[in-house]
């Protein structure tokens, strides 16, 4: 039975990865900062273990990484996140903000990586995945605006893509996810997908990967998209 790590479990994206994952046999370890108030995730049916994780806390994280120190991780989920403020306009920039979306964005996902390598490693699948945004992309910016979001998933891509190369002689398969426009809290509900429909996407994807792949970045349709 395969098992994946998903972080920002709680809701959205990330609780319909667990539910789906679960649903079809995996073992899912889920995890979010909150798990009493996670009614949702801890409902679901299957093999499902919910740990108590901020992400924004390291020693947390590898504090978890020894307690799961000997169950391999065929797949690595960064899915945790935050968009911080919704009015970013260049003159009025919320420079205080900006630090705690750094280290959630981008900090958070390549420490939870490095913790949970080993556990990769010793998997049958080896994969890692960042879910990102179009909005990080540099070469689709058409639009400005939005600095501190665009400016994290930018920083996310550059440290995956730098983790990619680092593993791949451990023959870790590393990528990063556009979900595209999901009714979440974060989306909003004039998204145009619902999170069924863009997570099974999503796994398609992660399916198909292979070292080929590693290091590139992927639409939940499985279009490759610009950095």
């Amino acid at each position: 039975m395969p098992t994946c790590l998903i972080t920002g479990a709680s809701r959205g994206i990330g609780l319909e990865f667990a539910k789906q994952y679960a649903a079809d046999g995996w073992s899912v370890v889920a995890t979010c900062r909150r798990p009493g108030e996670a009614t949702a995730l801890t409902a679901l049916e299957g093999d499902v273990r919910v740990e108590a994780l901020d992400v924004t806390d390291f020693a947390r994280i590898e504090a978890l990484g020894r307690r799961l120190a000997s169950v391999p991780v065929d797949l690595l989920i960064n899915n945790a996140g935050i968009f911080g403020p919704r009015v970013t306009r260049y003159d009025s920039v919320d420079y205080a903000a900006w630090p705690e979306v750094v280290r959630v964005n981008i900090m958070a996902p390549l420490k939870v990586s490095a913790v949970f390598v080993p556990n990769v490693a010793r998997s049958s699948l080896r994969t890692i995945v960042g879910i990102s945004s179009l909005m990080g992309s540099i070469g689709d910016n058409t639009s400005g605006g939005s600095y501190i979001y665009r400016s994290s998933k930018a920083g996310l891509h550059a440290v995956m893509r730098s983790l990619a190369l680092d593993l791949r002689k451990k023959q870790i398969v590393v990528c990063l996810l556009n979900p595209g426009w999901v009714r979440t809290d974060m989306g909003g509900s004039a998204a145009m997908l619902d999170s069924f429909e863009s997570v099974a996407g999503l796994r398609d994807v992660i399916g198909r990967l292979t070292l080929r792949e590693s290091g590139r970045f992927f639409n939940y349709d499985g279009g490759e998209l610009p950095w």
